[in-house]
């Protein structure tokens, strides 16, 4: 009886060691922490490459052009798709929204909405006009017509062998005048990780 008793007592203890040891941890951190866990694309490489190229894009010459030929007045951009040809699953958006933030946050440009968002933009106009007052409905064919599309895609390499990698990443960006189809500024950026298991 006692040896039941205490092999009972072995299997409890085994039982919550091993639950306890599977429980998980969560800690929270601050967003702009550079965690690496996978080595694979995450949201700081979103931030550092969009912040890279808005400030490349915004310090070169088309601008200053623009301006002057424009007596001044901003450029309208639109930013256009962001394909995702790499190796794994990247949500293009997030990478998107970073770059978008980048060129409000400059005030150097105008931004307007593009793709999906500006299709739910004029379906509301749309229902404005038969469900809203006259005094508050939005009219159509006032949008701000864009004068530049940023445009690009993000490409990976990888190298590996045994337990060791190295994921090379690269981020393609051209903007085109709009009117012209003349592309006013091409740029790339690069981001390589070694990755040791």
């Amino acid at each position: 009886m006692r040896l039941n008793k205490l092999i009972m007592s072995a299997v409890v203890a085994a039982s919550v060691l091993i639950v306890s040891s599977c429980a998980r941890k969560v800690t929270r951190i601050d967003p702009n922490q550079q965690i690496d866990i996978s080595g694979g694309w995450n949201n700081t490489d979103a931030r550092l490459v969009a912040e890279q190229a808005t400030s490349d894009i915004l310090s070169a010459s088309w601008l200053t052009n623009h301006l002057s030929d424009h007596a001044g007045k901003k450029p309208v951009v639109i930013v256009g798709m962001v394909y995702n040809k790499s190796h794994e699953h990247i949500e293009a958006e997030t990478f998107v929204k970073e770059v978008e933030r980048c060129f409000i946050q400059s005030e150097k440009v105008r931004l307007v909405q593009g793709g999906k968002k500006r299709e739910e933009l004029r379906a509301e106009r749309a229902d404005q006009q038969t469900n809203s007052s006259v005094s508050t409905m939005k009219k159509f064919g006032l949008e701000n017509g864009a004068d530049y599309m940023l445009q690009g895609s993000i490409n990976s390499i990888v190298d590996a062998l045994n337990r060791k990698k190295v994921v090379y990443y690269q981020v393609n960006l051209e903007l085109t005048n709009l009117q012209t189809s003349e592309v006013v500024w091409i740029g790339e950026k690069k981001i390589a990780k070694y990755v040791k298991n």
